[in-house]
């Protein structure tokens, strides 16, 4: 013989799909303060309504707060990017406006402080030791340096020590350092383009280094432009 299903009163019924309701929206029916004073029989003193909204109202505020901690922290790295970009873009136009030499040198050790450095230096490497006209801001390094620091085949490199190779005398302070291939023309010199600073972490990030790079790069051809070097 067959069991037919218990058949329940509309009440009763209504009643378990409230409650299989409730099971299933248990995160909504937290935040909703008025559903809960509604649930709750009229016995129960207001202060366990009140209770219970506090609750949800505090965590929903931290909630809240957690939040803005997050988009604080993500507007803080967009600012910082905006501020290297428009940092690139005024250096870059100075090198366009540049009238000599040693004027791309100066706005290239100037430039440090676009990208959050302390210092900045050319790299150049040579093996008589004699230095190029305008060489402030120009350090003569061995012959493979630039290999040493970048690679055989690589553009740059984000570094954290080399400071007393790169900048010579109190540039073992650096503990951060950026360093970029100059191809600054056929017959030139290998060269890098280098930026350090005292504090740690400064040059990581998508952003800052593509920034450098992309400096490093204008700045290459502004060089050669001024030493009338066929592009490399």
């Amino acid at each position: 013989m067959s069991e037919s299903a218990t058949s329940l009163a509309p009440a009763a019924a209504a009643a378990e799909a409230v409650k299989a309701y409730i099971r299933m929206n248990r995160a909504r029916l937290a935040a909703d303060g008025e559903l809960l004073a509604l649930l709750l029989p009229d016995r129960f003193d207001c202060a366990v309504v009140s209770d219970l909204q506090r609750v949800v109202i505090e965590r929903l505020s931290a909630e809240n707060q957690a939040l803005k901690i997050e988009r604080d922290a993500l507007r803080g790295t967009t600012d910082r990017g905006a501020r290297l970009g428009e940092g690139v873009r005024r250096f870059v136009l100075d090198l366009i406006d540049a009238r000599s030499f040693a004027q791309v040198i100066a706005v290239a050790i100037g430039a440090a402080s676009a990208f959050g450095a302390d210092r900045a230096v050319l790299c150049v490497e040579s093996a008589d030791g004699i230095s190029p006209a305008g060489s402030e801001g120009v350090r003569l390094v061995a012959p493979g340096t630039v290999c040493a620091v970048v690679g055989p085949a690589g553009m740059g490199a984000i570094l954290s020590g080399g400071g007393e190779l790169l900048f010579g005398r109190g540039g073992a302070a650096c503990k951060s350092l950026a360093a970029f291939r100059l191809r600054i023309g056929q017959g030139a010199p290998a060269a890098l383009y280098v930026v350090g600073a005292a504090a740690q972490g400064m040059f990581e990030g998508r952003e800052s280094e593509a920034d450098l790079a992309y400096f490093a790069r204008a700045l290459e051809r502004a060089i050669g432009a001024w030493l009338d070097l066929p592009k490399a």
